[in-house]
């Protein structure tokens, strides 16, 4: 189902919402809060160019998609499937997530060339996914057991207002010790986050943008991670959403990786 986008505001629950005073429950608050007006969007995919830029501002591009199938938390968690369709080297290429709680996400990456399913393991999970500066940890849901939440303050972000809330990662073979998370306080829709490795250096900084309204779900149509060390980026551009198309458990099984096209 194509669901038009469309500027006009649906808020999924009132805009003044009140929250606990302690910097721990005001932080969980704020996070549950925002995962609740992202539920029920049933699945998704979307078309998206890579835009992978090194230090120079020299670039690459990729053409890739994305399906989502959302799972209820209590049932371990979302099952995501990215395919790359361009350039002809890497096409069909395809990594499919099952995101867990405090458990490690399971992860698979399909190489045509090689024509096998390779198993990503906890200890490669932090590793970067197909040269850019996203992670493999990064295209898994984040799903709101995955971490432990403090409430750090609140600013402006941009023409926005933004809470800014920091979570831990309480998996095993994380590569981040903690994150900044900037959240609207009227959407709850995140602005930035701020990665920061095991020895708590900033590493990371990933900025969402071109918010569109699709029903009662928001999407950022542009998503950049920036390495702070190396300058390298990469952007996620994504041109078209689609909701609802009927996916089911069976359109995310290893045994798909292979035939998806």
């Amino acid at each position: 189902m194509t669901i038009p986008a469309t500027q006009k505001t649906t808020p999924a629950a009132p805009k003044t919402v009140k929250f606990p005073d302690a910097p721990d429950a005001k932080g969980l608050a704020i996070a549950t809060e925002a995962d609740r007006r992202d539920q029920g969007f049933k699945d998704s995919e979307s078309q998206i160019s890579m835009v992978l830029r090194n230090a120079q501002g020299q670039e690459s591009r990729r053409g890739l998609r994305i399906r989502i199938l959302e799972v209820p938390e209590s049932d371990g968690g979302d099952k995501s499937l990215v395919v790359f369709d361009a350039p002809r080297d890497i096409a069909g290429t395809a990594l499919l997530s099952f995101a867990k709680g405090i458990e490690p996400d399971d992860q698979w990456l399909y190489l045509p060339d090689l024509g096998r399913v390779k198993r990503i393991s906890g200890s490669n999970r932090s590793g970067p996914f197909m040269g850019s500066e996203f992670a493999y940890e990064d295209l898994a849901a984040p799903e709101l057991i995955k971490y432990s939440y403090t409430y750090v303050g609140q600013e402006a972000c941009g023409d926005l207002t933004c809470y800014m809330i920091e979570r831990r990662p309480q998996y095993k073979d994380s590569g981040y010790k903690r994150q900044i998370v900037w959240l609207d306080t009227e959407h709850f829709r995140p602005a930035k986050v701020d990665f920061y490795d095991r020895r708590d250096e900033l590493m990371k900084t990933l900025v969402y943008t071109d918010y569109k309204l699709y029903g009662t779900f928001w999407r950022a149509h542009s998503m950049v991670m920036t390495n702070k060390r190396t300058g390298k980026s990469t952007a996620l551009l994504i041109s078209t959403y689609r909701f609802d198309s009927g996916f089911k458990d069976a359109d995310f099984s290893t045994g798909t990786l292979k035939r998806i096209r």
